[in-house]
């Protein structure tokens, strides 16, 4: 995993949800895996030991990497597993001995309770999809109740890496667009990390949106990697408020999963670990800030992510919230520039209900150094949903203020 060059996005896509995709989709294939848990992974983590499972189960993560001799070490610990090997390689399939050897592992391993998913690749580029999607077909076929896990490039890849042409916005509509249809994913992963040294770089939003949108045609879930660390001068070591805003605007746009680059890598800054194990203050965070994403994105999985509105600051992809909005905030927040490298302003709302009609929001505070003190105002009397205790409790009405850490969230309902 690698950050490309940052380059000016020139154009945006609304972010409010497209229909689901029709059961006769070319993305909608039928296969028995399932998100279960929402998952909480990471990028570029030590050999999978006792104690490292260990401190991975006790700081809430839920899915690690592991080979196959690591598969007991993760069951051990109530931990699913994502396989690395070298037979996971389009490749593999040309090879009669190749082909032979990875029927004989997917044999051994699908028997095992650990094993959640198999790590295909990174970042390919469109001219590798076509491989790529006979290798995905060819698993679901042997072992359809696990993942074939491939990760995509950022918006600010260039149009080498990806493979397509036009601006960036068309360039990354188009990658995506032969993603879904070549591939067929069952889940869509990327990664986008925007801290800059001084200051946030653009597109954080706009990228979401787009993710957001394909994986709604591909009628699969989503699961986006964030920045944890510092692998050059030119990017900082986010803090743990830093971390809420990216575990709740992940939550907001209706994401199943989050991934964090990285857990612990030689060259890196930051992490979540250092390479002696010890705990850095981004796991100190992340503890109550892992199992907050669960319980959210639990409650969240039956329903369908509706809209995404944004108030105060507009960046691209994104759409202020309307007057008329069902859930909104009073006194409404007034409009403020979007001018990065400055952080984002303002609020983030994601709808969220089923046949269209919403019955929950999550509120997002973009403001991840200061703590904000709001009103919320929905259709009906409203109840707030405790992550700590995975619990509801009702507001006295339709109108409720609440308080909101920097870069944190407060999931709200109708009452029931």
């Amino acid at each position: 995993m690698r950050t490309g060059l940052t380059i000016v996005l020139l154009a945006a896509i609304h972010a409010v949800a497209h229909p689901a995709a029709a059961a006769d989709s070319p993305a909608a294939t039928a296969t028995a895996w399932k998100v279960g848990a929402p998952i909480v992974t990471y990028w570029a983590g030590p050999a999978m030991t006792d104690q490292v499972a260990r401190q991975m189960a006790e700081g809430g993560f839920n899915l690690v990497w592991c080979t196959e001799q690591e598969l007991d070490v993760a069951e051990r610990h109530g931990l699913r597993a994502q396989l690395r090997d070298g037979l996971l390689s389009p490749a593999s399939l040309d090879d009669p001995a190749r082909r032979e050897k990875l029927d004989a592992l997917i044999a051994r391993v699908s028997k095992h309770p650990a094993l959640y998913c198999y790590f295909i690749t990174d970042e390919p580029s469109a001219g590798a999809f076509p491989a790529l999607g006979r290798l995905v077909a060819y698993l679901r076929e042997r072992d359809p109740a696990r993942l074939a896990y491939i990760n995509l490039f950022p918006t600010y890849a260039n149009n080498r890496q990806l493979g397509t042409s036009g601006d960036p916005v068309t360039a990354y509509r188009e990658h995506l667009r032969q993603y879904v249809e070549i591939v067929r994913p069952a889940l869509v992963s990327y990664d986008h990390y925007q801290f800059a040294t001084g200051g946030d770089l653009d597109g954080y939003f706009l990228n979401l949106a787009m993710i957001r949108q394909a994986a709604r045609e591909a009628a699969a879930p989503f699961l986006n990697i964030v920045q944890a660390c510092s692998w050059t001068p030119s990017r900082r070591v986010p803090r743990g408020e830093e971390m809420r805003y990216l575990v709740y605007t992940t939550l907001a746009y209706g994401a199943q999963g989050i991934s964090y680059y990285v857990y612990c890598h030689p060259g890196h800054s930051g992490g979540i670990a250092l390479s002696d194990g010890t705990p850095t203050p981004i796991y100190d965070a992340l503890k109550t800030l892992n199992r907050e994403f669960v319980a959210i994105a639990s409650e969240l999985a039956p329903l369908e992510s509706l809209a995404i509105y944004h108030t105060g600051a507009a960046p691209p992809g994104t759409e202020l919230l309307p007057a008329d909005a069902p859930f909104r905030f009073d006194p409404p927040v007034p409009p403020t520039a979007y001018n990065p490298p400055e952080r984002v302003r303002g609020f983030l709302l994601g709808y969220f209900g089923v046949e269209r009609k919403p019955s929950h929001v999550l509120a997002v505070n973009l403001d991840y150094k200061t703590e904000a003190v709001l009103a919320i105002v929905g259709p009906d009397r409203l109840e707030a949903f405790d992550a700590a205790s995975g619990g509801w409790s009702p507001l006295g009405g339709a109108r409720a203020e609440l308080r909101f850490p920097p870069g944190g969230g407060k999931l709200i309902r109708i009452s029931r």
